[in-house]
C-alpha cells in the first residue's frame, strides 16, 4: 500500500515532510507531489491539471507494483481528491480528506468573494507571497503552535509562485462536489482539526455524514495545517483508520469434524 499526499493552496510537497517521516517510521510508503505550478512542477494549477497530476502519480505507482493507493488530501488537496474519485480518473483504495470541504463557500457566493478578497489583499498591496504568508499563517495554525512550525509554514507559503496561487484560488472558488458525496464508494476518513477556522470540525462532520460509511475524527490541539503542526498524531490517525478499514478479511474458523450427530454443524 502506498499513500499519495496532496497539498493545499499555500503548500507544496515540502509541507508534508514531517508527516512523510512519521509514516516512514511506521513502515508505510508515503509520497507527496507538487501540483503543477508548485515547486519544480511545470504548468498551472487548474483543477483539471491537478487531477491529472494526481492520476498520473497513481498510474506510476501501479506500474511499479506499489500496490493500491490511498489518497490523503489536505485542504485544496482534499478538493482534488474528491474530484479525482468523482471523475474516476484513477483507481483509489481509500480516501483521507483532511481539513477540507466539499464546496467552497456559500450558495450566494458572498463567502467566496470575501475569502478571495482577503487572500488577495496582500498581493494587491504589493506585499508578495511573503507578505501573504505573514498575514495568514498565524491565524491558520493552532494558538499553541510553536515558532518552528509557524516559520516552516510561512516559508513554504512564501515560496509558492504568485501566479500559481492566483490560479489555484480561482479553481477553489468554482469547486462544489456536495452532490457527489453520496457516490463516494471507498473507505473514507474525514479528519478535522479542533482549531481549524477554514474547515471547521462541525462542517467536516456534516460532510462525513453524507459519505456512505465514512468516519469522522478531530485532532485536538491542531489548526488548519494539521499535517505540519502534529505530524505524529496525523499519521497515527490515518494509519489506525487504514488498519481497521483495509485489513484483509479473516478466514473462518475451522469446522469441527463431525464425529456424532450431536456435534455442532453436523
Amino acid at each position: 500500500m502506498r499513500l499519495l499526499l496532496l497539498h493545499g493552496i499555500g503548500g507544496g510537497r515540502a509541507i508534508w515532510a514531517p508527516a512523510v517521516a512519521a509514516f516512514g517510521r511506521a513502515g508505510v510508503d508515503a509520497r507527496a507531489i507538487d501540483f503543477p505550478g508548485y515547486g519544480a512542477a511545470p504548468g498551472r494549477p487548474t483543477m483539471d491539471a491537478m487531477v491529472a497530476a494526481a492520476a498520473a502519480e497513481i498510474d506510476r505507482s501501479e506500474r511499479t507494483g506499489a500496490g493500491p493507493v490511498v489518497v490523503v488530501g489536505h485542504s485544496m488537496g482534499g478538493l482534488v481528491a474528491q474530484e479525482l474519485v468523482a471523475r474516476r480518473a484513477a483507481p483509489v483504495r481509500a480516501l483521507v480528506l483532511a481539513c477540507t470541504s466539499a464546496s467552497f463557500g456559500s450558495a450566494d457566493g458572498a463567502w467566496q468573494a470575501r475569502f478571495v478578497a482577503e487572500r488577495l489583499a496582500p498581493l494587491q498591496a504589493g506585499l508578495g507571497m511573503a507578505g501573504l504568508a505573514a498575514a495568514l499563517v498565524s491565524a491558520m495554525v493552532a494558538p499553541a503552535a510553536d515558532r518552528a512550525v509557524r516559520a516552516a509554514a510561512a516559508a513554504v507559503m512564501a515560496g509558492v509562485p504568485e501566479a500559481s496561487y492566483r490560479t489555484a484560488l480561482a479553481a477553489l472558488a468554482a469547486f462544489d462536489r456536495r452532490a457527489a458525496l453520496p457516490a463516494i464508494g471507498v473507505p473514507t476518513l474525514c479528519l478535522a482539526a479542533a482549531h481549524d477556522r477554514t474547515a471547521p470540525p462541525a462542517m467536516m462532520q456534516r460532510m462525513a455524514q453524507r459519505i456512505p460509511g465514512a468516519e469522522f475524527l478531530c485532532l485536538a490541539g491542531a489548526g488548519h495545517i494539521a499535517p505540519l503542526e502534529q505530524p505524529g498524531a496525523f499519521a497515527a490517525a490515518v494509519l489506525d483508520f487504514l488498519q481497521r478499514r483495509l485489513a484483509p478479511p479473516q478466514p473462518p474458523p475451522p469446522r469441527t469434524p463431525c464425529t456424532s450427530p450431536a456435534t455442532p454443524g453436523c
